[in-house]
This record gives structure tokens, sequence and C-alpha cells, in this order.
């Protein structure tokens, strides 16, 4: 048994490379899925315990191959970046347990014309060489993928960290009821002031003013002046708010730190932007593993303004190397703060090159619509909201704390310090 070779008499783990609660939780998962009936183990671990290292670990021991017999998924692109960026082949929940059904109509050159409808229909089976799932970042999974997930009886094992938000407007019960919790932080994270400080806030502390060693510290607002504000705002991988009054506000002013003319209101070529709206008729790579949902940052290239509070763009992704070209985007949010299209709506591109609302195209009917495709909506994403981040991952950090605004603060706080992997600056 695992037990035996891994833990003396007095049960101490005799791998060093474990902690103590991590040879409890690899026992554990090693007995549930060799010799138990149940399908589902829950595994919770806060931020430095070392839950992927330790899910790694007991499935390369079980004898599991990554990306084959054992298969990692996460409920969105940007979280499933994180695993691939560590090394672990991974992919969509979406990806391994539906299929794109789409009905689509092209011209006589063979180019796609109208998008009629798109939706995910569950696959019948999933590869037999399957034989365990893991899914990360579980609280970002709702009960409906969850349901359809189970349903292809292939053992699942569930991570996640119990202290963060649930995901927004719903909540999601698995992690309430975990198997074993990870609490003891790995010895390279012992004296990560990072962590020292997400243990701190996950007791209900209120850091205090101060360095915190390495990069980590918490400031007041006065303290942003001058050189030391440009320095944190145009060096922050990504700037965390609570409010989106807030965030627009930082959005405009590192642009205008950027060089960036207050009456430029559209985004130029290189600028960060946020999916805002779950499109999945658009894959972001050549395999189709990752969509532009809700929540995707990248870069926009090629930005032209249309027709009908229209816009055209080119978005790469920051976890992808592939571009996506042409996509219609929403340019009222940029050019008068609110959003001139509804959920679902299209324009049409015609053969003349002018972008129009699928409405307004029949009154330009002597001109051929080229395609038909639905609108996207996209924001600044120099900061963006915590709720927004869950599920990233970012070198350094910049939190201007608005936890006093929410009800749940403590965890708010605590998963905005989290996105944080090297350097963290709290701002309050």
């Amino acid at each position: 048994m695992w037990y035996n070779a891994h833990m003396d008499k007095r049960g101490v783990c005799k791998n060093p490379t474990l902690t103590a609660d991590q040879a409890e939780a690899a026992e554990l998962i090693a007995e549930w899925f060799l010799h138990l009936n149940t399908q589902i183990f829950v595994l919770c671990g806060y931020a430095g315990t070392g839950k992927t290292f330790l899910v790694d670990y007991i499935v390369r021991y079980l004898g599991l191959v990554p990306g084959e017999s054992a298969v990692f998924v996460a409920p969105t692109g940007k979280a499933a970046s994180v695993l691939i960026r560590g090394g672990t082949p991974a992919g969509t929940v979406h990806s391994l347990i539906y299929t794109r059904e789409e009905d689509i109509e092209v011209n006589e050159d063979g180019e796609v014309i109208s998008e009629r409808f798109l939706r995910f229909v569950k696959k019948e089976k999933l590869s037999k060489d399957i034989r365990l799932i893991v899914v990360d970042e579980t609280s970002m999974v709702s009960d409906d993928v969850l349901k359809d997930l189970l349903s292809f009886g292939v053992k699942c094992l569930f991570c996640g960290d119990p202290a963060q938000l649930p995901p927004v407007g719903g909540s999601n019960s698995l992690l309430s009821m975990p198997v074993i919790t990870l609490t003891q932080i790995v010895r390279q994270d012992e004296n990560n002031p990072i962590i020292r400080l997400s243990e701190r806030v996950r007791a209900g502390e209120i850091p205090a003013y101060g360095d915190y060693g390495n990069g980590c510290a918490v400031v007041p607002r006065r303290a942003l002046v001058g050189s030391y504000k440009e320095e944190l705002l145009l060096g922050a991988d990504r700037i965390l708010a609570g409010t989106n009054r807030t965030r627009n506000f930082l959005n405009r002013t590192v642009r205008t730190m950027n060089g960036i003319a207050e009456e430029t209101l559209l985004p130029i070529d290189g600028e960060k932007l946020i999916c805002t709206l779950n499109d999945w008729s658009k894959p972001l790579d050549e395999r189709g593993d990752f969509h532009l949902v809700n929540g995707i940052t990248g870069n926009c290239y090629q930005v032209r303004e249309g027709e009908d509070g229209l816009g055209m763009l080119d978005f790469r992704a920051d976890f992808l190397t592939d571009t996506v070209y042409d996509l219609p985007f929403d340019a009222g949010v940029f050019t008068r703060g609110e959003y001139f299209h509804r959920y679902g709506e299209k324009a049409c591109r015609l053969e003349n090159g002018l972008l129009v609302h699928e409405e307004n195209y029949p009154l330009l009917r002597r001109y051929r619509v080229r395609r038909e495709d639905t609108i996207c909506r996209f924001e600044f994403a120099y900061a963006v909201t915590c709720h927004k981040a869950q599920g990233s991952e970012y070198d350094f950090v910049v939190v201007f704390d608005e936890s006093r605004l929410f009800d749940d603060g403590g965890r708010w706080l605590y998963t905005a310090v989290t996105r944080a992997k090297k350097r963290l600056v709290i701002v309050r």
C-alpha cells in the first residue's frame, strides 16, 4: 500500500518532499483512487500549501500520465493557462466534455457569412484511456457543468481554495465538504511575505501599513505620488480594484501615463483589454481549446472604428500565441461609457468594408454582406476587478483595497492578495 511505502510506524512521512498534511492527503487520494467506489474526492488547500505540487506528485506516483490517463482541466482558459505555464498539460472543462455544433451559411466562395446558432453538446463518451479528471479552481465550476462532468462516470479529483470568493451570482457546495484541507505552508513558501500576509488576511486581520519584505508592502493612498506612483501603476502586471468606478479611474490614469491623449477614446495597438462577455463561437487558438469568454485578457491590434457604435480589432490572449482577426466589438463603452448593443446582437461586414449593425443593413442593400458575426465586448484591462482576476496569477500585483465595500471583504482581500506570485503592493 502507498501508506506502507511512504509512512513510518508513527505515521510520519518518510518522503522529505511532502509536508505531513500533504502526505496524509496523498494517502487518502491513493486509497480513494485505487480501492474506493466513490466518484468524487475534494481536496481543499489554502495559498502556499502546495495543492498543485501534491496533485502532480500523486498522479505520477499512481502511474497515470498527465494529459492522457489523467487529464487536468479548469473552468476558464485563463485558469488552465496557469497549469500549462507550470508544465502541466491542461484544458478547459468545456473542451473536455462538450463538442461545438453550429449551423452556418456560406457564400459561393466558401466564406462564412452567417453563424445562425452555436451550442455546446455533451459528448457521448470520453476517451477510454482517461482514468482520472483533475479539476482545478473548483469554486468557479457551475452546477450544470459539474452535473455533466460527473455523468461520464470517471473519477474526479476536485481542488480549490475554500477561502477565495465564490463565483459571481452563485456558489459551489463542493468545497464546503472536503475530504481533507491542506493548511501547512510548504517549505519553499514559509518565508514568502505574500503567503504570510494572506494567512493574516484569512484570519480576519487588516494588514498594517509597512514593508513586509521582498517587494511586499501595504501603503496609504496618499503615498501614490510622482515617480513612485508611475513605478507601481506602469510596472504592475495587473492592478486589482473592488469597484468599476475605481477600475475605470485607474485605467484612465494608466493610459495617460502611457502618453495616450485623453481624447483618444478607442484602444490603440498593444493596449490591454479584457473580454466581458461569453462568446463560445469564437475560438482563440487553432485547436479550439480556448474561447473568447468573460475574463479573458490580452492585447488588441489594428483597431478600426465602424458605423453604429461598432469597431473592429484583432486580439491575442496573453497566454496564447495565436491572434484572432477582425473581431467586431461594441465601441460604446469606450466612447460614451456604456454599451450600444444588447447581448447576442450581430454586426454585418459589407463587401465595401463597412461595418454596420444588423438592423441597419437593410438600408444598405446595394452592398452584399461578407460576414455576419456576434458583437464582442471588451474593456481596458490595466486594472480589473478582483472577481475578474480569480483563477489568474501575476508576478506583480497592485491591489487597491476596497474590501470594506463587500460583505465578504476578508475573502475579497484574500483572493486579491493571492493573485500575486512575486511582488505585491496593497494600497489602502
